[in-house]
């Protein structure tokens, strides 16, 4: 998996966890567990890059950094 940045939250109004790769637009995901958050993001990270390269939508770099909020 390419190293995109990925924040995880819990989300009172949905009452599950809500996984997002903001690099990119429109990549999210949920789950009961965070954990369970995180696998789906990386199934919806790998659809949404083979989705872009199809359709030959420009795939961002991963910018690298790390957030640093807990």
């Amino acid at each position: 998996m390419h190293r995109y940045e990925i924040v995880i939250w819990w989300s009172e109004e949905d009452g599950c966890y809500v996984a997002e790769a903001p690099e990119l637009p429109g990549c999210m995901a949920h789950g009961e567990t965070d954990t369970e958050a995180l696998e789906n993001i990386h199934q919806a990270m790998a659809l949404w890059l083979e989705s872009a390269r199809e359709d030959g939508a420009p795939v961002p770099k991963p910018r690298g950094r790390r957030l640093m909020y807990a």
